[in-house]
């Protein structure tokens, strides 16, 4: 089951996107090749073989991924917090 993405997960990924797009999807794509290789060979084979702009679909993929696993992390730190 994927987490809830909330709006803070959401602010934090797109401030962190925003401030410098261009550096940030290259960023993004040594490491999701480094974390998950099958999931950089669908995102690189999705914007290649579609009519849209390559590094649009790139981008939105990269940013659904960041924000996904954000969210997980947040999931985690909230099932493991002890008062």
């Amino acid at each position: 089951m994927l987490p809830v993405i909330s709006e803070d997960v959401a602010n934090t990924a797109f401030s962190e996107i925003f401030e410098d797009m261009p550096a940030w999807r290259k960023r993004m794509i040594h490491y999701i090749k480094e974390e998950n290789p099958e999931i950089n060979t669908a995102i690189i084979e999705a914007a290649n073989k579609t009519d849209l702009d390559p590094k649009a679909v790139a981008l939105g993929a990269y940013m659904t991924y960041l924000m996904i696993e954000l969210a997980a992390k947040e999931n985690d730190a909230m099932m493991n917090y002890t008062e």
